[in-house]
């Protein structure tokens, strides 16, 4: 496993409410569990609003980074993704490659977005 976690939480000075624009900012602690040295190459996320509407996020590394992960190494990086509705969800995959070129495709579990006291 080489996800440790994820924590959101919305952006009040970005957000705009009445223009249905809620940003939030979450904060990805990644960590190398296993045996092999890894190079995360690639991210790709779908956030999907409370209405069901999906947007998908292709990048090169994360936060413009392609870290190199030794074994019980851990990479922590901010990032932020907008949503239409105060509710909502974003998953995906990270690509990384061993140094024999093997490419793995890393899930990375649903993260639930919110902002404070709307769900209660």
């Amino acid at each position: 496993m080489f996800w440790s976690g994820c924590e959101a939480a919305t952006s009040k000075e970005r957000s705009a409410p009445a223009d249905d624009r809620d940003v939030f900012v979450y904060h990805v602690t990644i960590t190398n569990n296993g045996g092999d040295t890894l190079h995360l190459i690639r991210c790709h996320w779908v956030v999907t609003d409370s209405n069901g509407t999906s947007y998908e996020v292709h990048g090169a590394g994360v936060a413009g980074e392609q870290p190199v992960l030794k074994p019980r190494m851990a990479f922590d990086y901010t990032s932020f993704c907008t949503l239409k509705t105060p509710v909502g969800s974003m998953h995906g995959t990270y690509t990384m490659v061993t140094h024999t070129k093997v490419t793995l495709r890393v899930r990375i579990p649903p993260l639930t977005l919110t902002v404070p006291n709307v769900v209660t």
